[in-house]
């Protein structure tokens, strides 16, 4: 049975000072041809504030790593979660990402008052919520979320590297670049490989054309 699409539920008006837990939310991987789109909810401790939180894409990978560790470390509390490649090919990448986001929040230990979302959508949720664009670089909560996300998934391409080295998937985790498009045609999509992306359709009709 197909699943239904998300619909986005009504947010409360948005109240930007509401006393209680805030927290971040953020996605990495609705780009890619491969893999699973990767969300992170983190909720911050005040008292252990982490330095040099930004965009993750900002950062380095080793800055990245460093980063997430300190993160989980000293964090109140921190839920990754994702949404499968099926999920991607079924609900498509956007109700995907929010389906990722709404787990992720929902896998937070403690529950937050508040909760702001990297971008301009928001998952359906029970708790107050506020979209924020460009949230990555500008909430520190958002920030820890992105790099969560990012070197979580990243760390999944390496491991689909290791079982599939023809696809280069450690240097451009997943995404389309001129190396990737060359080992799709040539070698032919995985598993792994989101087959409602146009690259990855038209690699596997050439391998399996229409009867």
């Amino acid at each position: 049975m197909r699943s239904k699409p998300f619909l986005h539920a009504e947010q409360a008006p948005l109240v930007w000072e509401v006393p209680g837990l805030v927290a971040g939310v953020d996605e990495a991987g609705r780009g890619p041809l491969a893999g699973p789109v990767v969300a992170a909810a983190v909720i911050l401790n005040d008292k252990t504030p982490i330095r040099g939180l930004t965009d993750s894409k900002k950062l380095t990978a080793l800055r990245r790593e460093r980063l997430y560790d300190e993160i989980m470390a000293h964090a109140l509390c921190c839920s990754i979660a994702q949404a499968s490649v099926e999920e991607i090919d079924e609900l498509n990448i956007l109700q995907a990402t929010l389906l990722a986001m709404r787990r992720a929040v929902q896998g937070l230990r403690l529950k937050p008052n508040k909760v702001l979302v990297d971008g301009n959508r928001l998952p359906p949720l029970d708790v107050l919520a506020e979209a924020v664009v460009g949230g990555d670089a500008l909430v520190p909560a958002i920030s820890a979320a992105s790099i969560l996300a990012k070197v979580t998934r990243d760390r999944l391409l390496v491991t689909l590297h290791e079982q599939h080295p023809g696809y280069g998937f450690d240097r451009h985790k997943g995404y389309g670049t001129a190396e990737h498009l060359r080992a799709l045609n040539t070698l032919g999509p995985l598993p792994e490989h989101r087959k409602s992306f146009a690259p990855v359709a038209q690699a596997w009709l050439a391998v399996r054309p229409p009867i």
